[in-house]
């Protein structure tokens, strides 16, 4: 194989201790961008403990983790876990995500998080280690 050619994707799917590990870097990737713009809130609007200032902030925190997320599976089918893992997610024509996909995946894996993540442990049992969310948007997490 050619080095030029060592960025193009296998469609190989990720063993799921690998998927774990990135979904564990992911969860580190959270907690470090919610408490970025959690502090940004509370410096311009002050405490957000309880009332409408809870529910604000959380919607807003949902919302910029999500353009984050949608950005990067649009652009480069990557987010900074899922490079430092090599992996892509890609449709199943091996391109990155369009944007309405891209935002579905995002609701759908909020969703599946609301649920006490069922649709991430869906990849054990899915025949392709595929997300439920993947699995119903014809979209995969591949190796590259």
């Amino acid at each position: 194989m050619h080095p030029e050619n060592s960025a193009v994707p296998t469609s190989q799917a990720p063993s799921l201790l690998k998927l774990s590990a990135c979904l564990l870097y992911e969860l580190l990737a959270i907690i470090a961008l919610s408490l970025v713009f959690a502090g940004l809130f509370y410096a311009v609007f002050g405490d957000a403990t309880h009332g409408i200032k809870r529910l604000l902030q959380q919607l807003l925190l949902w919302g910029l983790l999500g353009a984050y997320y949608i950005r990067c599976w649009m652009s480069s089918g990557q987010t900074l876990a899922m490079q430092a893992w090599h992996f892509r997610v890609v449709t199943e024509n091996n391109v990155p995500l369009p944007k309405f996909s891209a935002f579905v995946r995002y609701l759908l894996a909020s969703l599946s998080l609301v649920l006490f993540g069922l649709g991430f442990v869906w990849a054990l049992v899915d025949k392709d280690r595929l997300f439920l969310h993947d699995r119903l948007l014809k979209s995969k997490i591949i190796v590259i």
